[in-house]
């Protein structure tokens, strides 16, 4: 299937995944190829990321595989500058990377505020820097950011992670305004809780500065309900075909959205609570 502006959903499309060797990356990567879309997946995890590309060829799928650190510039600007030339479009770039601080805001140094802001704003904006005039350039092109429902509401005891999650909310849903009138489309992705490495110390480049038992973690975790990576990558692009602005999967965490939306001070109020019993089920204080 192909819109009249150009971009193809799925089929024969160009898209790009970053963090894409683990978790909802790999995951968007599979399903993508799945769909018959020619995927580059970038991570700074280049062997798992070359199994994973592997992995997806030896379905009979289309993948590269490519080392990328997202807060540099250059870097992604000839990772998307190297996919147009080597394809002649590009139909997606999907700003997937992420990491999470696992801590209350007492506990920050200046340096956690940079690296979390570094890989989960600035990274997303370097992925839109160097793919968004090319894909005016072609009148067609799809920026999908993944953000999270900490982007739609109050995240009390995860504070530098919410902070940039909202950011990547405002950025997506203010640009894809702007974009519209250039044939471009942005969508913002808000998951639940899907099973993914960053549940566990905040992922691989991500840290823990609060020290809690990992089996009181994974109970915390599981009376969430994460979902699988697939199926919810599998609900996401069905999302995004439809071009969805905001994307919620699971979608009964659409009722959090909801209340906060409807009664910012009920949202409040429900963080404090929830914070308050979290740190009564792990055994954590603020100092």
């Amino acid at each position: 299937m192909q819109s009249n502006q150009g971009i193809r959903i799925f089929d024969k499309a160009t898209a790009i995944v970053t963090g894409g060797a683990s978790g909802i990356g790999r995951a968007l990567g599979e399903e993508l190829a799945k769909c018959g879309c020619e995927v580059i997946l970038a991570d700074l995890q280049i062997e798992l990321v070359e199994k994973v590309a592997l992995e997806i060829r030896g379905s009979g799928g289309k993948a590269t595989a490519v080392e990328i650190d997202v807060t540099d510039f250059p870097t992604m600007e000839r990772l998307v500058q190297e996919a147009v030339r080597r394809t002649g479009r590009l139909d997606y770039i999907f700003n997937n990377a992420g990491i999470v601080i696992v801590s209350t805001a007492d506990l920050y140094s200046i340096e956690d505020w940079n690296q979390i802001i570094n890989v989960n704003l600035r990274g997303v904006v370097n992925g839109i820097q160097a793919a968004y005039k090319v894909m005016i350039t072609q009148g067609f092109g799809h920026i999908v950011n993944t953000a999270s429902m900490a982007g739609l509401m109050v995240g009390s005891g995860n504070t530098a992670y919410t902070t940039t999650k909202h950011a990547v909310v405002g950025l997506s849903t203010s640009l894809r305004v702007e974009a519209e009138q250039m044939g471009v489309r942005v969508s913002v992705i808000c998951p639940g809780v899907v099973r993914t490495p960053i549940l566990v110390g905040g992922g691989r480049y991500g840290k823990m500065l609060i020290d809690i038992p990992s089996e009181k973690m994974d109970r915390l975790w599981e009376k969430l309900k994460p979902m699988s990576p697939n199926l919810f990558a599998n609900k996401v692009l069905k999302s995004v075909a439809k071009n969805k602005a905001i994307i919620i999967v699971p979608t009964w965490w659409r009722v959090f959205w909801w209340i906060n939306r409807l009664s910012p001070s009920l949202g409040m109020y429900l963080s404090k609570r929830q914070l308050q019993k979290m740190q009564k089920e792990l055994g954590v204080e603020l100092h």
